[in-house]
């Protein structure tokens, strides 16, 4: 069975960190560009970051340039978001998504249930 599966989620205080995974089970990611992307409650689907099959990364999101960081473990078969100083505006649920491609130009495919985020004293 084909997975894509995030984790990693919760409750943190304003200025915290969480590293969220993104892990891949039924085939390897190694030739795709993985995308991490955020709903808000009313809001629609943003764009957060993307990795190239490469490890480059993309940032689609202003708001967490210096305080979000991406990574692939191909050995792992997952992908990383590493989400430091944290804000109550980036409470969301996030979404890894794969690309139809190795290029964070790609489109994506609409995948898994995603991960809670909680920014909250």
């Amino acid at each position: 069975q084909l997975q894509l599966v995030e984790s990693g989620g919760g409750l943190v205080q304003p200025g915290g960190s969480l590293r969220l995974s993104c892990a891949a089970s039924g085939f390897t990611l190694d030739y795709y560009a993985i995308g991490w992307f955020r709903q808000a409650p009313g809001k629609d689907l943003e764009g957060v970051l993307c990795i190239s099959s490469t490890g480059g990364p993309t940032n689609y999101a202003d708001s967490v340039k210096g305080r979000f960081t991406i990574s692939r473990d191909n050995a792992k078969n997952t992908v990383y978001l590493q989400m430091n100083s944290l804000k109550p505006e980036d409470t969301a649920v996030y979404y890894c998504r794969l690309a139809f491609g190795s290029s964070c130009k790609s489109s994506f495919a609409s995948w898994g249930q995603g991960t809670q985020v909680t920014v909250s004293s």
